[in-house]
């Protein structure tokens, strides 16, 4: 196991203010603070070298830096949080060799733990250019849920492949029926939280988009496309969903309260 000194890492918190869902999402409001502050306090709690918010939008750096963050301004034509975290990390010269925990600015229930976890599992595994999580699948209907991405590892631990399709496909079990999930064999749900490595965040932007990317809506196939491997280690802690809608919220509030946070 890692000793926690050798456990250095970084994370970064992509946050945009537009939200087909929910306007304005990261600076909603939840116990008293913004989601942006939950999500940031998980951060700060997983013991990080350095917890950065990068937006291009100046109403969600005047609020982080309210409440204390280090925010990097960034362009406004990024496609996707992998690339906002390629300017953040030329910005700030890291190393190639920097590892870099990409936290969504929606996840106000992270588990600290489990950024450690990811950070930890690209640090062992320097063949593998990114690490992520999983977590097992204990019903039926979740393998067939296309809203649900699962993943395929090897025998290292490291990606196959990951699909909104129900794989590995138990050819016998499901011929038979859909309803139980057939015994000797596993299924797992892909964690949606990655540590990278420097490197390959620099390497990213310039890759064109892959055709399983594209068919399926999966970032994450496009570095399995050119050969990057992704570790992916079964979470010790489990995170619920983020917010995406005013239901999120509420729940999420709730979850809150009872906590007493």
């Amino acid at each position: 196991m890692l000793a926690e000194a050798a456990l250095r890492f970084r994370v970064a918190i992509p946050a945009r203010y537009a939200s087909t869902r929910l306007p304005g999402k990261p600076l909603r409001m939840l116990a008293g603070r913004t989601l942006l502050e939950h999500v940031y306090r998980q951060a700060l709690a997983s013991g990080a070298e350095q917890v950065v918010i990068a937006t291009d939008d100046p109403r969600i750096a005047e609020a982080a830096a309210g409440f204390g963050a280090l925010v990097c301004m960034t362009a406004t034509t990024h496609l996707s949080g992998t690339d906002r975290l390629a300017e953040v990390a030329e910005r700030y010269g890291w190393s190639d060799e920097t590892v870099v925990v990409n936290l969504q600015g929606d996840e106000p229930q992270m588990p600290p733990a489990l950024l450690r976890q990811v950070a930890a599992a690209l640090i062992t595994h320097p063949e593998a250019g990114m690490a992520t999580a999983c977590a097992r699948i204990e019903q039926a209907a979740e393998v067939f849920d296309p809203h649900v991405v699962k993943v395929v590892r090897d025998a290292r631990g490291d990606a196959l492949y990951f699909s909104r399709a129900p794989i590995p496909w138990h050819r016998d079990g499901f011929a038979t029926a859909r309803d139980v999930l057939p015994g000797a064999t596993s299924w797992f749900r892909h964690i949606g939280l990655y540590a990278y490595r420097v490197a390959v965040l620099r390497r990213y932007p310039h890759l064109a988009s892959a055709p399983a990317e594209q068919a399926e809506s999966l970032e994450q196939l496009r570095a399995l496309w050119y050969g990057i491997r992704i570790h992916v280690v079964e979470a010790a802690a489990a995170p619920p969903p983020g917010v995406d809608t005013e239901a999120d919220l509420a729940r999420v509030a709730a979850a809150l309260q009872a906590s007493g946070e």
